[in-house]
């Protein structure tokens, strides 16, 4: 006779054993014959693509100038504000002339003192030239004469030299813009003292319309990049992160004469226009170059593509609504979608998002949205996490 907690084990066991087979008749969704798997689909394309290189660039001054005193003296006037656009000779800065403008005097003095002489001993040297002939004066008082009116040549050339360098030094006094730019701060104030060529300039200027955006490519790319630009200019397009407002298209107009060796790569620069100071010397920008066209690339949604062990994969669409995983080849990016190398073909239907639940013979069910086209909802009974994405 069964005790009555043997009995009670038994009633458990066979619930246990009931409940089991009730879960094992049922296959997970997706099994064949079953609740199909609700998916977004894409069709791959084929079109002509145009094969960009996407880098990271930064914005340079079209051209820099360090201004710097060429003379020594007190700043007497600043004649512009920081950060001002100047033209190409606009007054920058003036030193106190008047050491300068004394020593131009100087100058001038001795060289009229010495032309005066000059002149005296060349009409002496045309007298003692007739006399010598004469034999009213020695030869050798016409050589002293001839020496002496030499002599005094040389100085007043000596003394034209020294009023023209007076006359330098005077006009460095007054500091104009080299270029048209914009200045940046200003490293000395009125009233300070600044030595000739110091290390630390007064202010720097950048032009910057038009201005440059360097960036580097592999070297991979450079006899592409060389051959299209011997054909004709090349555009580049600068995106500014996080900004409603961007440059127009500029031209490469720089390649580089030597590879980097550490990285392998070229640099370039390339010219953009900017007249409405959008690009900012230091900016960093994404730059994009179109260096040739794949004609009949096969495109597939981004999304839609899955790396596994065996490497990217996709799932296509079967006409009886299963799904057979497809390995591919995958090659460069166009806007959303990836081209495809090898491995299908251009009308098949790829799942885009829901890959998540299926395995290959999986049958699936297609969303559709109010446009026609894929969409993400599933219904209200699929379980958490099968929602397709946008």
């Amino acid at each position: 006779m069964k005790r009555p907690w043997m009995r009670a084990a038994t009633i458990a066991g066979v619930l246990a054993l009931t409940a089991l087979a009730a879960c094992s008749g049922k296959a997970p969704a997706g099994s064949g014959g079953h609740d199909p798997v609700p998916v977004t689909v894409g069709v791959v394309t084929q079109m002509n693509v145009p094969i960009v290189i996407n880098e990271i660039g930064s914005v340079e001054a079209y051209s820099t100038v360090d201004i710097k005193a060429q003379i020594g003296g007190e700043l007497i006037e600043v004649g512009f504000r920081e950060g001002q656009d100047v033209q190409r000779g606009a007054l920058l800065f003036r030193i106190d002339p008047r050491p300068y403008e004394a020593a131009l005097k100087s100058a001038q003095a001795q060289l009229e003192k010495d032309s005066v002489q000059l002149k005296t001993a060349q009409q002496d040297l045309a007298r003692y030239g007739d006399l010598v002939k004469k034999d009213y004066v020695t030869q050798e008082e016409y050589e002293r004469i001839r020496t002496n009116a030499a002599s005094l040549e040389a100085a007043v050339a000596a003394d034209r030299a020294a009023v023209d360098n007076a006359t330098v030094q005077l006009e460095y006094c007054t500091i104009r813009s080299p270029i048209v730019g914009r200045t940046g701060k200003l490293m000395v104030n009125r009233g300070n003292l600044v030595k000739s060529n110091a290390d630390t300039p007064l202010v720097v200027i950048n032009q910057i319309d038009p201005i440059y955006v360097a960036f580097s490519v592999p070297q991979r790319e450079l006899p592409e990049i060389k051959s299209r630009r011997a054909a004709g200019s090349l555009v580049v397009q600068a995106v500014i992160p996080d900004s409603a407002v961007q440059p127009p298209p500029g031209t490469l107009s720089f390649i580089d004469n030597a590879v980097n060796t550490t990285t392998g790569s070229v640099l370039l620069k390339a010219t953009f226009p900017n007249r409405d100071r959008v690009l900012w010397p230091g900016q960093f920008v994404t730059v994009s170059l179109q260096v040739s066209m794949q004609p009949n690339a096969l495109l597939v949604p981004t999304q839609a593509i899955q790396t596994g062990q065996q490497g990217p994969y996709v799932y296509v669409v079967k006409p009886d609504l299963t799904v057979e995983s497809r390995p591919i080849v995958p090659g460069g990016v166009y806007e959303h979608e990836t081209i495809v190398e090898k491995g299908i073909a251009a009308g098949e239907r790829v799942v885009k998002d829901g890959q998540i639940r299926l395995v290959p013979g999986a049958s699936i069910r297609i969303q559709e949205d109010a446009a026609g086209g894929s969409a993400p909802a599933a219904p209200a009974t699929s379980p958490p996490g099968t929602e397709a994405r946008r």
